[in-house]
This record gives C-alpha cells, structure tokens and sequence, in this order.
C-alpha cells in the first residue's frame, strides 16, 4: 500500500532532495506516491500547505517561523524535519551598479564589507547627485534574502528602508526585472543568478556564505497537526529525502541529477547550469570570471539536512531586528521549536548525523547566542526596533 502525497515546490536548485527523491525512486521505494506540483510565488506554496492543498512543501525556512508565529498571515503552525539547504543564495546586480561598486571598493571586491562600504559610498553619490534610490528585489519579506541583503548593507552604513528600495519578486522574474532596469540588484537562489549572468545582464557579487557561512534556506515543511496525525509518512518522507542528497553529493551523480531537474516540470533551466549550481563551481561575471565555494550549496554534506533550532533562533532573531516582530522568550521558544532535528533522528536512527557545528559565522557582528538575542541585536547601529 502507497502514501499518496502533494508536495509544492518553486523552481530552485534547493528542491532537489524533493525532486531526485521522486524522480529516482527513492521516495517509492519508501511506499510514498508524490506528485510534485512547481509553483510560483512563495505565498502560493505557504497558502496551499496551509489549507491542506498541499501535504509538504519545499519552503523558505523564515516563512515556516513565521506562520507558526502568525506573521503577516494566519497562524498555521508548522515543523521542519529536513533542511532542504543551506546557503545557496547570491547577491547579483546589474552591470552599471558592479561597475559604480567597484570603483569604490578598498581592499579585496570579495570582501563584503568592503563591498558594503562602497555600497554606502555609492548611495551616497547618487543621493548628492539627485538621482532615484537603488532598487534591490528579494524573493518574500519572511526570506533569507531579504535578511542577507540588509544584513550585508547594514553593515556599510546603508539603510535598508531609507536609504534604497527592497521590492519583492517571484526567484523566475529576477532575471527579466533586472534586465529591463525595473530593479538594479537582486537576492535569490541558484539557478537565477548564474541565469542573469549568462544573459550578461547581471555580475554575482556576493554568494550568500559570503554573508553567513552556514545559513538555514529552505526547509522541508509540514503542518504540525498533519505530522502528528501522520507520523509513518514523515518518517519514510525524510528517509526518502535522505537518501536523495546522499545521491546528490556524490560527484559521478551530478549529471543525471542536472538533468533530472532540468525537466521543464522541474526547473526547466540549462542542465550545465544546474550541475555549476551542485559542483559550486559559478560564472560570476559575463566575461567568463568563476569562482568555487564548496560551500555554496550544502544540500546534504557537513550535515545540511539536519534541522538545527539555533539556525531557527537567528532567523527569528532578524525578524525582531527589521520589526517584523517583537522579542519574546516565548516566540523565541516557539521559533526553535520549528526546526525538528528530533523528528530527523527518529526517522534515521544510527544514520542520523548529530554532531553538527552550529555556529552561522557571519562576516561581521558577534557570535550569535540565542540565550542573548537583546544583546546580540543591541551591538548593531542598523535596526528598526530596539530590543
């Protein structure tokens, strides 16, 4: 007897546990029938795994936070047995704004700070010159890349909220929105960045472990009270998802896997590009640049998989710092409780990888301690609500 299951997912590199695992069998080896439906917009997926139209979904690990806290919709509380990814973002902007950057940086144009710096040098110009704020888009307000740009920003002495525009943009319509200078830089996850790149309409500026070394993505999500009342089906599903990146993180595989999610149901990009995205070997500029980080997609090495509650705690903890919410060691509780590794380690047993490094190592600020969240925030000169 089969499980069947209806699982959403958006078109990034990050759903390929989701998609090796149907496409190679492994989720029907572990008696799961899933249909896989490819969506859109984030707020699509979240609706319909709210409501029930969807068993699981491939998520933005800040969206499962927040509809368990009930930000900026109904409170639908959600778990998360299975991180999807780590990093694999990119800060990408368009040809005019790398060159304006460059021009400004002091010291190594892969630093971010430098970066950042240049960045308010820049803003600064274009502000005594009269000239209309930059435009930056990110993929959802409760989003990784939304936190990665202001944090990166902030750093320089940029504003966020005064000193340019965030809009928010479906991950397939960066490259189009970029291209037709509705905006001049973008945050989002691979393939899109390396897209704009090889339509020489945008540079890779910064890979979002520039930023933070080891940041929670995408999760898989789970209504809590499905997962109660389901819990064989999540087990298998993890087991399942499991098996997929141990697949994924063998290097011989990477080919048929490219091609698996090359399938215009899929991700419907280049399978060269989706395989550049896995090897974390990127064209970061038109004229041919690259640049390797084998730390620029985890999707299953150095215990990806495993959700860690302190990757939750700094997610929340960004929410509090650009007002999204406020502090409490309630909702801080509530917002671990998201991320499942118990869940995880049930469903694997032996298997199960538990000695993780939690620290996030983010290029600039203290080492983050959720047990301190007041002071961690109180130490930057960027924030829309004290703590």
């Amino acid at each position: 007897m089969t499980t069947p299951l209806h699982i959403g997912f958006i078109p990034l590199v990050d759903a390929a546990a989701l998609i090796v695992a149907v496409d190679r069998g492994f989720a029907a080896a572990e008696g799961l029938e899933i249909t896989l439906v490819r969506e859109v917009s984030w707020s699509n997926v979240r609706d319909k795994l709210n409501i029930g139209l969807f068993d699981a979904a491939h998520l933005l690990a800040p969206v499962a936070i927040a509809s368990t806290l009930g930000l900026g919709h109904v409170r639908v509380p959600i778990v998360v047995p299975f991180n999807l990814g780590i990093n694999g973002n990119a800060i990408t902007v368009s040809a005019a704004l790398h060159e304006a950057i460059m021009a400004e940086v002091e010291g190594d144009r892969f630093d971010p700070m430098a970066t950042a710096l240049a960045l308010a040098r820049v803003v600064a110009k274009r502000r005594k010159a009269g000239a209309e704020s930059l435009t930056f888009a990110m993929t959802f307000p409760f989003s990784t890349h939304n936190y990665q740009l202001r944090f990166w920003m902030a750093a320089g002495g940029v504003d966020p909220d005064e000193d340019v525009r965030l809009v928010v943009l479906p991950p397939p319509y960066m490259v189009e929105s970029l291209k037709s200078g509705h905006v001049d830089g973008f945050c989002v996850g691979a393939p899109w960045n390396s897209i704009a790149v090889d339509q020489a309409v945008g540079h890779i500026l910064h890979f979002a472990s520039d930023i933070l070394a080891r940041g929670a993505e995408k999760g898989l999500a789970i209504r809590q009270s499905w997962s109660e009342k389901n819990p064989v089906a999540v087990a298998a599903l993890v087991r399942a998802a499991q098996r997929a990146v141990d697949f994924i993180e063998q290097a011989s595989n990477r080919a048929e896997v490219a091609r698996l999610m090359a399938q215009p149901d899929r991700i419907g990009v280049d399978a060269e590009v989706i395989q550049r995205t896995l090897d974390g070997r990127l064209k970061i500029s038109p004229d041919g640049t690259t640049r390797e980080s084998s730390r620029y997609l985890l999707v299953g090495k150095e215990g990806a998989a495993r959700p860690d509650p302190v990757q939750a705690a700094w997610l929340y903890a960004q929410m509090v710092r650009w007002e999204q919410t406020s502090l409490s060691p309630e909702a801080l509780a509530t917002a671990m409780a998201v991320f499942r590794p118990d869940l995880y380690d049930g469903a694997l047993g032996a298997e199960a990888v538990k000695a993780i490094d939690s620290a996030l190592g983010a290029f600039t600020g203290p080492t983050f301690d959720p047990a301190d969240i007041g002071g961690y925030l109180a130490s930057f000169g960027i924030l829309r609500r004290q703590p």
